[in-house]
């Protein structure tokens, strides 16, 4: 499988927020977000090619009890699903980070599922071709509805303007089992400043309907910058 980077650092949004966690990151992504803050997993996907023994390796030094597979869109690669079988052996702790496009039977004690919004879809003047083609294929409620069927989960809906709250309250509504304090929106913004900006408007209305608020601390810490 294609891997990106393997890095320890702290989890920087949702549930486990502030855990230390080691990271496994793939290469490769069905969707092209406008806002994508890991373009090197998608726009313009490198790393290096890797067996899951190979990942598993690196990832055993670390001695963390977290470990969080996210992408790209790691659903696209088929040797997670061995190698989540291998770390639920060690006894990790696994998150996997998806955007709820694509399925794949594998062990995950939180399935982190970020649906696309309409404000992901990049322009055709950025992306041309792939514009179509990502607003076509962001929205799977099929596939959503299995991953808060057979899985713990969390609902991460990033928020850039008070429009997509609108949004996030139509796609709930065709998710009913969707339970609202397993939902969380989040800030788009890759500056400490952004988070700053929009973080207040967005608590208010995660408090509103019941949703759960996340930052990004990695942002707030490190800024928009790769292995951390």
């Amino acid at each position: 499988m294609q891997i990106a980077e393997v890095f320890q650092s702290v989890q920087g949004e949702g549930r486990h927020l502030g855990v230390p966690s080691v990271f496994v990151r793939t290469s490769g992504c069905n969707l092209r977000c406008s806002f994508c803050d890991t373009p090197y997993t998608s726009w313009n996907p490198e790393g290096r090619e890797q067996s899951w023994q190979q990942v598993l390796e690196e990832v055993e030094p670390y001695q963390c009890e977290h470990v969080v597979i996210t992408g790209g869109e790691p659903m696209l690669q088929g040797e997670i699903v061995p190698l989540s079988n291998a770390l639920r052996d060690r006894g990790k702790y696994i998150t996997v980070e998806t955007a709820g496009t694509v399925d794949l039977p594998m062990q995950a004690d939180l399935m982190s599922i970020s649906p696309k919004l309409s404000n992901s879809t990049p322009p055709k003047q950025q992306a041309g071709a792939w514009s179509e083609r990502h607003e076509h294929d962001r929205h799977r409620p099929d596939v959503v509805r299995r991953l808060l069927r057979d899985y713990d989960y969390q609902l991460k809906f990033v928020i850039d303007r008070p429009a997509d709250l609108d949004e996030v309250d139509a796609y709930l509504k065709e998710l009913p089992e969707a339970s609202p304090d397993k939902t969380w929106l989040m800030p788009q913004a890759v500056t400490a400043q952004a988070l700053a900006e929009k973080s207040p408007w967005i608590v208010t209305a995660a408090t509103e309907r019941g949703f759960r608020f996340t930052s990004r601390l990695h942002i707030e810490l490190y800024g928009n910058v790769r292995g951390k």
